[in-house]
């Protein structure tokens, strides 16, 4: 499905695809940390309600936080509030990149709308709750890839990919 808008996936993946579990993430990767706040600053992030409340600080700042609840006229303080997919879509930047950050349920749904995938690929098996969806190889071609080896923080590897969609 094609929209207007510039739609952006960015997850952090275990190789079993695994991304959460209990509302949390699986590891703390300072690099993608710092990957992500970089990307993200100054930039729409959309996210599920669940995602939201787990985050260390709620709006995250120097972004604009969307969150797609489906409890009807619901609102958060701070935050665009969108009611489904197709209502988050039409209030994202029309120009800017918009950044989907989870959770499990809103990656399903908005994989078929998303232009660039900024994954993370974390080289272990993690056991979770909450997984990302497959990257059909016919539909996304890999750009760019940084392995990394040597994280003193942290005893697996990982890899920073980027993916853009295939033109048809």
């Amino acid at each position: 499905m094609t929209t207007d808008k510039n739609i952006s996936i960015i997850v952090a993946i275990a190789s079993n695809h695994a991304i959460g579990k209990d509302n949390d993430l699986l590891w703390h990767i300072s690099e993608d940390l710092k990957r992500f706040k970089r990307m993200t600053k100054d930039h729409y992030i959309i996210m599920g309600k669940r995602t939201y409340y787990s985050l260390p600080k709620r709006p995250l700042p120097y972004r604009t936080s969307m969150i797609i609840t489906d409890v009807e006229a619901e609102e958060i303080d701070g935050c665009v509030m969108a009611y489904s997919i197709e209502d988050a879509i039409s209030k994202m930047h029309p120009t800017d990149e918009n950044f989907v950050i989870g959770g499990g349920s809103i990656y399903d749904q908005v994989m078929d709308y998303a232009d660039t995938l900024y994954i993370t690929k974390v080289h272990q098996d993690f056991e979770a709750d909450t997984f990302f969806p497959e990257i059909a190889e016919d539909e996304w071609e890999l750009t760019e890839a940084q392995e990394v080896t040597d994280d003193p923080q942290n005893s697996f590897s990982y890899t920073f990919e980027t993916y853009k969609r295939k033109s048809i």
